[in-house]
């Protein structure tokens, strides 16, 4: 009879910065040592700006030591050798998929379904997010089992962080050898915001033995609720109304055309701004989220930062002043260049007050340049798909998808928007025209732009 050799379990978190990776690492360790198993761990940090993961591996022998002879334990994982895989965001678990550690014969996978876009993806001139279906499809083949959950969404229904919930989920999939008790009672005694904590380490117990297969599809009435409920925040009911009107015309487009000309509206008229970069950070419950998982009584400060060039302070000013403005600027190339970096702390009275200044400039948003220029290049576009869409509906459909070459701010609007006139200048209105330009024409040039990185 072949004799079963006993190994440790191996457990390989990845987490953003910021999320208590390591705070939950030292759960899992305290756990371990209440029950007197022999545990280690090590943390390899990430790089900024979500380039690299910042992962944690624990080793955790399932049994007591009873004969004083302790276990060698490994300070980094091997591909191929790892148990669980742990990730705090859905394009962590497909990092940890590329670097092979992830395997279907061994490991078991749990992963947040939520996206907190890389910088990469929101350099890229147009929609460079990451393809969720093929990330699905990789959780699913390359792992022996996979739980995929919003732990997000959790971790804010309940007043919590998602480390925390992450760890019930971890304990209640039943592959750790920790118990629910020795676990709350690492929180209690880490006296890190322990009510929380424990509430998110229920939620997550609460939803251990469920999975969340993610939809990759597009429910047009839920995208049409969500643009109203964004616009009505960026610039009040009747902006939302005006959008509905816009998208009227439409209704009887396929659902392709539809989705499309829903998607990238929402987007052109949701233009980012100074207004609108204050509101985010002034909205209702971002302090909290930002704030939580910190230790009771500890002072926290959040520090906001801006770097508004010449073209960023125009856009809000009004039309006749911004037009001056843009014209003194043309004759020397430097004063476009010109910006004024600030930062401010949200978390005072003076910081939050001015920041609340800048978001309740929304009141005057209709009067400034960039209103102006934006609403005519909407109707501009929307004019285009209308007159394409009653001859040649593969036309109207890569003219609406070109919108999505503008988006973000600054630099990165600016680069954009001049990809599209260009394709519209010469593709579309030839199409339009009926002179020789294809609809393949448009999609490959289109396709080129978004291709291409900022150098």
């Amino acid at each position: 009879m072949t004799e079963q050799v006993m190994r440790p379990l191996s457990v390989l978190i990845a987490a953003l910065g910021g999320e208590g990776g390591g705070v939950l690492t030292n759960w899992i360790v305290a756990a371990a040592q209440t029950q007197g198993l022999p545990v280690q761990a090590t943390s390899i940090p990430g790089v900024a700006q979500r380039t690299g993961a910042t992962t944690y591996y624990i080793e955790i022998w399932p049994l007591p030591v009873t004969d004083g002879k302790h276990p060698v334990l490994s300070l980094s994982p091997a591909p191929g050798e790892v148990d669980i895989v742990a990730t705090t965001e859905f394009l962590e678990a497909g990092r940890c998929i590329l670097n092979g550690l992830v395997s279907p014969d061994r490991t078991h996978l749990i992963a947040s379904t939520h996206r907190v876009y890389t910088t990469f993806e929101k350099m890229a001139v147009g929609d460079g997010r990451f393809d969720l279906e093929t990330l699905l499809s990789a959780c699913k083949t390359r792992s022996r089992d996979a739980q995929l959950l919003d732990l997000d969404a959790l971790a804010l229904s309940s007043g919590s962080r998602i480390n925390a919930v992450l760890l019930g989920v971890l304990v209640g999939s039943g592959k750790l050898p920790v118990t629910e008790a020795a676990c709350r009672d690492a929180i209690t005694t880490g006296r890190i915001a322990v009510d929380a904590n424990l509430r998110g380490f229920a939620a997550g117990l609460k939803v251990a033995d469920q999975q969340e297969v993610r939809d990759v599809g597009a429910d047009t009435s839920a995208l049409l609720r969500e643009a109203e409920t964004r616009l009505s925040s960026y610039q009040g009911a009747d902006y939302a109304q005006l959008f509905n009107s816009r998208m009227q015309p439409f209704a009887d487009s396929a659902p392709e055309l539809l989705t499309e000309v829903a998607k990238g509206l929402t987007r052109r008229m949701a233009y980012e701004d100074i207004i609108r970069v204050a509101q985010l950070k002034t909205r209702t419950g971002r302090r909290g989220h930002l704030a939580g998982g910190f230790v009771e009584g500890e002072v926290v400060h959040i520090t906001e930062y801006f770097r508004p060039g010449l073209r960023e302070v125009c856009d809000i000013l009004p039309a006749i002043i911004a037009r001056r403005v843009l014209s003194w600027a043309s004759v020397s190339p430097g004063r476009m260049n010109l910006s004024w970096p600030m930062a401010m702390r949200s978390t005072t009275i003076t910081g939050f007050l001015m920041l609340r200044f800048l978001a309740s400039l929304r009141v005057m948003r209709r009067l400034s340049y960039r209103y102006g220029v934006e609403q005519a290049a909407i109707e501009g576009w929307l004019a285009d798909i209308n007159k394409a869409r009653g001859t040649d509906q593969g036309l109207a459909l890569e003219i609406a998808k070109n919108a999505r070459l503008i988006k973000g701010y600054g630099d990165t609007h600016a680069r954009g928007v001049a990809a599209y006139d260009a394709i519209n200048d010469d593709l579309v209105s030839a199409a339009l025209k009926g002179q020789e330009a294809s609809v393949e024409a448009i999609a490959a040039a289109r396709n080129q732009a978004l291709s291409e990185r900022p150098g």
